[in-house]
């Protein structure tokens, strides 16, 4: 369900402009091919459907609805692409084609076919296992949350991996909300000017914010010697993410433009504590987790936006990221917020009673 909110909300942003185009909302289905398209575009309706065709039949196998799983996983993905591309007819900003349609199709029968060979290749039980093996009982949400915050890096940052940073935007948000109101003169306004980060304080963010998903995912792997596997794939995996981001904002040939001086050493501290901190109790991963977002998202949201930050913004506002920079926003906005309340919910409820 939340994967398929997901497609809508990325289907149907910025959800604004509604209205009736003078045509029928299935003409789509019978109009010609249409002539311009971009490997780009293929890729991510067949990726995208495929996806949540793979993840709802397992869904339905994992739920007991083993005969219902295959009419299911094939019908409801097409009837889900039907109903959003029925919808873009009455946002200007989208178009409905029926190439997308299909390609939706697609992906969604390939995600299915994928999740049904591999349940016949014993694969469903090898993860179970596997997951038993490496990760803690309790381990549900910090495991989803750890696999969208690579996603969540794919907007652009203000500082590398400085996800949160939401106080500008919240106050220009509320003064624009509560304008030609009597309860604006009750928003707290800061009365200091946002001062920018100096290159250290740059430096610590970055290190902090590396550290708080890395000690979450410390918390749930059992052993020392699976914590060091473990943090070296998260380290591959946010150098691979951040790279991707700074490639689709400025190019392939800036893909690693975001290491600057402060960054490189945000990253070389937060590798070094990640091997230092690999053997300590389970609980006391939690508490460090939140002490590291507590005090990066106060530098983050104490300072301003970088000056650089608006081009890249418009970058993804335009184009192909039209699709994919509003909900990629959204968890760069909510990750960290998100990771506090798990991480306030795991402590207390691993503290000694009585």
């Amino acid at each position: 369900m939340l994967y398929a909110g997901l497609i809508v909300y990325a289907s149907l942003y910025p959800f604004a402009g509604w209205r009736l185009q003078g045509v029928a909302p299935t003409d789509f289905l019978f109009a010609p091919l249409p002539q311009y398209w971009t490997g780009f575009d293929v890729l991510a309706n067949l990726v995208g459907y495929s996806l949540l065709g793979f993840l709802l039949a397992l869904a339905l196998l994992r739920s007991g609805w083993a005969s219902w799983t295959w009419p299911m996983a094939l019908v409801l993905p097409v009837l889900l692409s039907l109903v959003v591309e029925t919808l873009q007819n009455f946002l200007p900003m989208r178009i409905p084609s029926n190439l997308d349609f299909a390609l939706n199709s697609a992906g969604a029968w390939l995600g299915a076919a994928s999740a049904w060979v591999l349940v016949r290749l014993g694969a469903l039980q090898r993860w179970s296992q596997f997951r038993a093996d490496w990760f803690v009982p309790q381990a549900h949400g910090s495991l989803v949350l750890l696999a969208l915050w690579p996603l969540a890096l794919l907007y652009p940052l203000s500082v590398p991996f400085g996800l949160g940073q939401v106080m500008d935007r919240l106050e220009a948000g509320l003064i624009a909300w509560l304008s030609d109101t009597p309860f604006l003169v009750w928003l707290p306004v800061r009365v200091d000017a946002s001062v920018p980060l100096s290159p250290l304080a740059e430096a610590l963010c970055v290190t902090l914010a590396l550290l708080a998903p890395l000690l979450m995912g410390y918390a749930d792997v059992r052993n020392t010697a699976r914590r060091l596997a473990f943090g070296v794939m998260f380290f591959v995996c946010a150098l691979a993410a951040s790279g991707l981001s700074s490639a689709l904002t400025y190019g392939p040939n800036h893909a690693w433009s975001w290491i600057s001086p402060p960054a490189a050493l945000g990253l070389g501290l937060a590798g070094i504590a990640g091997l230092a901190l690999l053997a300590l109790p389970q609980r006391l991963y939690g508490v460090l987790m939140l002490l590291c977002l507590a005090i990066s998202l106060s530098l983050l949201n104490r300072a301003p936006a970088s000056p650089y930050f608006a081009q890249s913004l418009e970058a993804w506002e335009q184009g192909q990221f039209i699709r994919f920079h509003g909900l990629s926003q959204w968890l760069g906005w909510l990750w960290p917020y998100a990771a506090l309340i798990l991480g306030l919910r795991a402590v207390v409820s691993t503290a000694p009673r009585g």
